[in-house]
């Protein structure tokens, strides 16, 4: 197959549009697709966009695009030239999108500051630098309930540091202790056993690649660490 990397396409005037049951066409372009693609790879659904006949292929939490033929793969961004709208971005951000009412938070350790009316979930490493650099946010930002899901994906330590914080005796304190001041939590007695398996499983079925990623009452998500400002400007966005 040939392989066409996309690195910004230009169109104009298009409006993204979405299908949720495959077409003959679409089917058979996944048909087609699908065994090019290696045996890792999961197509979740095939689309046909207004985008000169390209079909926007979702596999493994991202999005492709190839032709009618299944013969030539593009790999890149839709962006409308007029208005700079990214509509593989918007695409993305949909696909993405959970429902936070089924998140089981009982996996997830719970910090309340304030009267603790904004959520958040975050899915952290012990040895993520950039989730200490998001704890430290944190720090200056009041009225929030944070979920912490300890997602172990770094180290094969983080599995063990992780165990230790969810088996204190205050497991919020231990983590900010940790996350802040690099003061280790006390190893945990035999018998407690830490969620580990389960998180991971999730963090899996949620594509959730890298730490620490942060899921907002809405659905939505943003990777990577964000500053106070930002944070603020989001919640208060989804609170209107």
């Amino acid at each position: 197959m040939k392989i066409i990397n996309l690195a910004v396409a230009m169109l104009t005037g298009l409006a993204l549009t979405a299908s949720y049951a495959e077409t003959a066409q679409e089917a058979a372009v996944r048909k087609a697709i699908e065994p090019r693609l290696g045996p890792d790879a999961k197509v979740v659904s095939v689309t046909k966009t207004p985008y000169s006949g390209l079909y926007e292929v979702q596999v493994n939490g991202d999005i492709i695009y190839t032709d009618i033929k299944a013969q030539y793969l593009f790999i890149g961004r839709i962006v409308d030239t007029k208005t700079y709208q990214d509509y593989t971005k918007a695409r993305l951000d949909e696909i993405s999108k959970v429902s936070f009412n089924d998140l089981p938070l009982k996996l997830a350790m719970k910090r309340v500051k304030g009267n603790g009316k904004r959520v958040i979930a975050v899915f952290e490493d012990p040895n993520c630098g950039y989730c200490k650099r998001f704890n430290a946010t944190l720090k200056d930002v009041d009225n929030i309930t944070v979920y912490t899901f300890l997602y172990n994906i770094l180290s094969p330590d983080s599995v063990t540091k992780s165990r230790d914080i969810w088996c204190a005796g205050d497991p919020g304190k231990a983590w900010d202790d940790w996350m802040l001041n690099g003061k280790a939590a006390p190893a945990a007695p035999s018998n407690c056993v830490a969620p580990h398996e389960q998180v991971l499983e999730l963090g899996k079925r949620m594509h959730v690649t890298g730490t620490p990623t942060i899921i907002f009452t809405d659905g939505s998500r943003i990777p990577g660490a964000i500053d106070a400002k930002a944070l603020e400007a989001r919640l208060a966005a989804i609170s209107k």
